[in-house]
């Protein structure tokens, strides 16, 4: 990408993320964690191979993402996000959010892929206090389960259950989306979600309890 060649701090961000899809790999390297090419290819659907393997190397040579080679059985080139990398974890949750308020229904040809629900789930848990933790919510839809783990180094999810959650909450992925985002009380929701377990961490959590 060609440089804005502003002394300002938005344009100096701009010359590393602006580029289409550079925000999206370091997406699928924040939930996926150290992912093969063909991982990121799969989360990035629509993406040419030429595009991604530019983004890699732009990311690398900016010292957000690092490539290891992964000894047997895996013996394959692994991606991992570095320390800096990592620190653009607040700009994508803040995107999120925004995104989330303006998301409409996945039309007929619209891409879902089920891995991108519970970090949608989970932006509204980020900026957590830190009394009562480590907290473990569990998400069940009619598509899938997943685990929200969140504590004093901060959120993280993957694809799967756990046992006793602190949490879990059951419906379909719009709808837990739109339970978290809304502030409403399970008894409030009329979206179909149905939570069990310690519903009192919620308040624990300031973007839920703003107003």
């Amino acid at each position: 990408m060609k440089s804005y060649n502003q002394s300002c701090p938005v344009a100096r961000a701009l010359d590393v993320f602006g580029d289409r899809w550079t925000l999206l790999v370091l997406r699928e390297l924040l939930i996926q964690g150290p992912s093969r090419y063909t991982d990121l290819a799969r989360g990035l659907p629509g993406i040419a191979t030429s595009v991604l393997a530019d983004r890699l190397r732009q990311l690398e040579e900016s010292g957000l993402i690092r490539r290891e080679l992964a000894p047997p059985p895996i013996a394959t080139t692994l991606f991992h996000l570095t320390e800096e990398g990592r620190a653009v974890e607040p700009i994508l949750v803040t995107l999120g959010r925004w995104g989330a308020e303006h998301l409409d229904k996945p039309g007929p040809d619209a891409e879902v892929q089920f891995h991108w629900f519970p970090f949608a789930a989970s932006l509204y848990l980020h900026g957590h206090a830190p009394e009562g933790l480590p907290v473990v919510i569990q998400l069940e839809t009619p598509v899938g389960s997943a685990v929200i783990d969140v504590n004093v180094e901060g959120v993280r999810t993957h694809i799967g259950t756990t046992t006793s959650p602190d949490l879990t909450i059951r419906g379909a992925p719009e709808n837990v989306i739109e339970f978290l985002s809304s502030k409403t009380s399970p008894a409030e929701s009329r979206s179909g979600v149905t939570v069990e377990g310690d519903v009192a961490i919620l308040a624990d959590f300031p973007y839920l309890v703003a107003s």
